[in-house]
C-alpha cells in the first residue's frame, strides 16, 4: 500500500507539554490541540504520539522529585498516562474532537498477529473520525524509561514506527529547538539552523548532540533515527519548535519551517 497523502503523525514531547519549572503547560495542550483539530478539519488524519506520561505524573502525585526507579517509573506513568489523557480529552472536546488512546510495547510490532491487529485498530479510529494519541506502554514497559537502544527506546522512534505502520505521508516531531542544526545551538550561538536534509549519513549525524532536554529523555540522535526510518519507507519527517504548533500549517502548505527530511523514493 502507497503513502496516505492527507495522513500525518505529530509527535510532541515532554519538554513541550511542560513549563521550565516542569509543571504543566496547559497553554501548550490547548494551542497543540486547536491546531490538530483545525488541521483534522481541513481533511487530513492526525495521529499524535505523546511523551510527558512520567513528567504529568509526577505532578499529579506533587513529588518533590522525578521518580529514579524503574518501578516508581512505571507506576508514576501509570498515573501520568491516566492524567495526560484527561487533559488532551478536555482540550480535544473544547474544538468537537474524539480522541482514543493506544499504549504500545515492542511485541505489538514484532509479532505479525498483534501488528496486524494494532493496524486495523489506527485504521477502524481513523476511518471514525478519532484522532489515536499514542504513547509506549510506560506502566509495564521499560524501553523508553531505560532509552537503551530497543526498537523503540524513545517516543522519536516510537512515532517513525507508527508513521510507517499507518502509511502517513508526512512525521512532524515537536522539538524544545527550532530544528536540526550545524551545531548544538544551547552552546554554540551561532549555530545555523540547516532547512533540508536531502539524506542522512555519518556526516549529519555527526552533527548531533547526545542527550536531550532536562525534562525529557529524547536528543537529536534519537529524532534523527527517527528521520532514518520515517525517509527510509519515503515519509517526508520534519523537526520544529514544539511551542509554535502553528507551524504544522506551514509545513503542510510545503512552507520553510524547521528541518525537512526528504523521503526517498520507493525505488531508491
Amino acid at each position: 500500500m502507497g503513502l496516505i497523502n492527507n495522513r500525518i503523525v505529530v509527535k510532541v514531547g515532554t519538554s513541550t507539554l511542560t513549563n521550565e519549572s516542569g509543571k504543566n503547560d496547559l497553554r501548550a495542550f490547548d494551542r497543540l490541540a486547536c491546531v490538530l483539530s483545525d488541521v483534522h478539519n481541513m481533511g487530513y488524519e492526525v495521529i499524535l504520539v505523546s511523551s510527558g506520561a512520567i513528567a504529568t505524573g509526577r505532578n499529579k502525585l506533587k513529588l518533590a522529585e522525578p521518580p529514579s526507579t524503574i518501578r516508581m517509573k512505571q507506576a508514576t506513568a501509570a498515573v501520568g498516562q491516566c492524567n495526560i489523557m484527561f487533559w488532551y480529552d478536555k482540550f480535544f472536546g473544547d474544538y468537537n474532537k474524539t480522541i482514543g488512546q493506544i499504549l504500545l510495547n515492542a511485541e505489538d510490532i514484532e509479532v505479525e498477529e498483534k501488528k496486524e491487529n494494532l493496524t486495523n485498530t489506527f485504521y477502524a479510529l481513523l476511518e471514525m473520525g478519532v484522532i489515536p494519541v499514542v504513547n509506549e506502554n510506560d506502566s509495564v514497559s521499560y524501553t523508553e524509561i531505560e532509552s537503551v537502544e530497543t526498537l523503540f527506546g524513545d517516543n522519536d522512534m516510537l512515532s517513525a514506527v507508527v508513521a510507517v505502520l499507518c502509511n502517513a505521508k508526512h512525521l512532524i516531531i515537536l522539538s524544545d529547538i527550532n530544528g536540526f542544526y550545524d551545531a548544538d545551538p544551547r552552546l554554540y550561538p551561532n549555530a545555523k539552523l540547516i532547512n533540508r536534509i536531502e539524506t542522512i549519513d555519518d556526516s549529519v549525524y555527526s552533527l548531533a548532540g547526545g542527550a536531550g532536554s532536562r525534562r525529557g529523555t529524547g536528543g537529536m540522535k534519537t529524532k534523527l533515527q527517527a528521520a532514518t526510518l520515517a525517509t527510509s519507507q519515503g515519509i517526508n519527517a520534519t523537526i520544529t519548535n514544539g511551542k509554535r504548533p502553528e507551524d504544522i500549517y506551514k509545513i503542510l502548505k510545503g512552507e520553510p519551517v524547521g528541518t525537512l527530511f526528504v523521503g526517498k523514493s520507493r525505488n531508491d
